[in-house]
């Protein structure tokens, strides 16, 4: 199905009344699947030019599908960050190879390392670390890593709601950007209030962890559609945002936008420029389109159609 082409940026831009969100959200990056993006006739339709492109490797996806669809972004014009979650990968054999495949067909020099969202390692690994120590991402010359992080914590790390062993891998991924030639910084999962958020980068900054924070944020959707993946993907304290709003009968049909977690921590960022968030990465879980267009009307960077 063909996508209607972006209007000029003058129809369809508002400049929101506080600058600071605006600048937070200068250089965001955004998370497609192949299965979404072969819905897209044209992602210079829909994104800013230098975009960051997280694919997502969900369990069962065929690796030749992964590669294809980071070629066809590659080839549109940007910067593409293929998943690599440990869980399903077999061996380090089956690691170099989805390495060489990214890199031979579409140049793909940066990666998302994670455990991944099955229980029983397909495999020898089991964590995002184990990726690392094989040093086949150094090997091959990859300019920049990702790991994961975990505001609201992680129940298949810290079983009892803590958040001790989600710390000592934080750590220990501090320590590992040390000494790897890779820029290093943490993705985290999205979460719907911002203070939880702002404590947790605080934590981590206090606990001597300097990764930069590309904070998870879900772009708009149905309010029924953001609960059932938030309680699928294990999201915490804040889901009860998403609940209160889904008791309040003016809002239970209007989709929900990430306009006061975003308005909030960019809020808090521009108050402290030594704030660990660096980037807004975008989880569109209502489509690519309704959130590339949030995106830009709240002072996001427009996209450049190529007929433009």
């Amino acid at each position: 199905m063909a996508l209607f082409n972006f209007r000029k940026r003058e129809d369809l831009h508002t400049t929101p009344a506080n600058g600071a969100l605006e600048a937070f959200l200068q250089g965001y990056s955004i998370e497609v699947m192949p299965r979404t993006a072969a819905g897209v006739e044209s992602f210079r339709d829909l994104l800013p030019q230098g975009t960051r492109v997280y694919i997502a490797h969900i369990e069962g996806t065929p690796i030749e599908e992964m590669v294809a669809t980071a070629k066809r972004l590659s080839d549109e014009g940007y910067p593409v960050m293929p998943h690599f979650p440990a869980r399903i990968i077999k061996d380090a054999a089956t690691l170099e190879n989805w390495i060489a495949m990214y890199q031979g067909e579409a140049d793909v020099k940066q990666a998302l390392l994670l455990g991944g969202g099955v229980k029983e390692p397909h495999g020898d690994f089991h964590c995002s670390m184990q990726l690392m120590e094989t040093g086949l991402f150094d090997k091959a010359g990859f300019e920049r890593l990702h790991v994961a992080g975990h505001p609201e914590g992680n129940r298949d790390i810290d079983m009892d709601g803590g958040e001790r062993a989600v710390m000592e891998a934080a750590r220990w991924k501090q320590s590992f950007s040390e000494r790897t030639d890779a820029q290093m910084a943490m993705a985290t999962q999205f979460a719907f209030e911002a203070q939880p958020i702002i404590d947790w980068v605080s934590r981590l900054q206090a606990e001597g962890i300097h990764l930069p924070v590309h904070i998870g944020i879900a772009g708009p959707a149905k309010l029924q559609t953001l609960i059932k993946f938030a309680i699928a993907c294990g999201v915490g304290p804040s889901l009860k945002v998403l609940q209160k709003r889904a008791m309040d009968v003016s809002k239970l049909l209007l989709p929900y936008e990430p306009t006061d977690v975003l308005t909030d921590l960019a809020a808090h960022k521009a108050a402290n420029p030594d704030f660990g968030i660096e980037q807004v990465h975008f989880f569109p879980l209502g489509g690519i389109r309704p959130n590339a267009e949030w995106a830009t009307r709240n002072g996001g960077p427009a996209a450049q159609p190529a007929n433009a």
